[in-house]
């Protein structure tokens, strides 16, 4: 069956792909006629219902179970898609992401590090083996999802939001490396978007946070996922080592 759409013959991974903006990453690019790798860590229902939801594009959706804050996991990963993407990864999204909110005086050294670990070193894992492979073709796109809480720290959010900035940091530094090989890296920067992340947030500071958005409405992850896949293009050539921001204008 031909495919057509605007990365029909390329590869993408997206991390956390299965839940949230990662869902609606995978299932943007899926849209656009690429062949999509989604991982997630644990949530086994959230994968199927993906794959039953997006059975039309059946034959171009893996799901991948791994911890991305796991580097030897991680490195499994890619080698297996040596084998089964034989014409390379074209899209690396490090999407994955979590929260262990707690005030600085209170938090324990483990959501500290639980933290760091899957969102920056895994950013740092999945991109490392990406740009290996992209190195190879000379030819990729990079794109971190990081936050508005790297840039102005939320309060209870020391660990997220220095996990955030890492990223943005990361970003950089990588784009000065790998430019000339046409791979372009970018961060989008999401605001508050209306997912299961801040689901569990207590009412009054939901309100709060609403109160900070000019257009005054949370956004949706396929707001944020058409502005991925804008970086994730072609033409997106000379986009590179920038933030950006999703935010309703924050």
């Amino acid at each position: 069956m031909s495919t057509t759409g605007r990365f029909a013959g390329q590869t993408a991974v997206v991390t956390g792909g299965t839940r949230g903006i990662g869902r609606a990453i995978t299932k943007a690019l899926l849209a656009e006629g690429a062949t999509v790798w989604a991982s997630y860590q644990g949530n086994e229902a959230a994968a199927e219902a993906l794959k039953a939801e997006c059975a039309a594009h059946a034959e171009r959706l893996h799901t991948s179970k791994f911890a991305v804050g796991d580097y030897a996991a991680c490195e499994a990963f890619w080698t297996m898609l040596e084998t089964n993407a034989p014409n390379g990864v074209q899209i690396l999204v490090n999407n994955a992401g979590i929260r262990r909110d707690q005030i600085v005086g209170m938090m324990t050294p483990e959501q500290w590090n639980e933290v760091l670990q899957t969102n920056l070193a895994g950013s740092f894992y999945m991109s490392k083996f990406a740009t290996l492979a992209m190195m190879r073709k000379r030819y990729g796109r990079i794109v971190m999802v990081t936050s508005p809480a790297g840039a102005h720290g939320f309060q209870g959010q020391a660990n997220y939001s220095a996990s955030k900035a890492g990223q943005i940091g990361l970003m950089r530094s990588l784009a000065r490396e790998v430019g000339k090989r046409k791979i372009t890296v970018n961060c989008v920067s999401p605001g508050f978007i209306d997912t299961e992340l801040i689901a569990d947030l207590p009412e009054e500071i939901k309100k709060e946070h609403l109160s900070m958005v000019p257009v005054g409405r949370f956004g949706s992850a396929d707001e944020v996922a058409w502005a991925v896949l804008m970086l994730c293009a072609r033409e997106a050539a000379y986009i590179h080592g920038t933030t950006l921001e999703v935010t309703g204008g924050i």
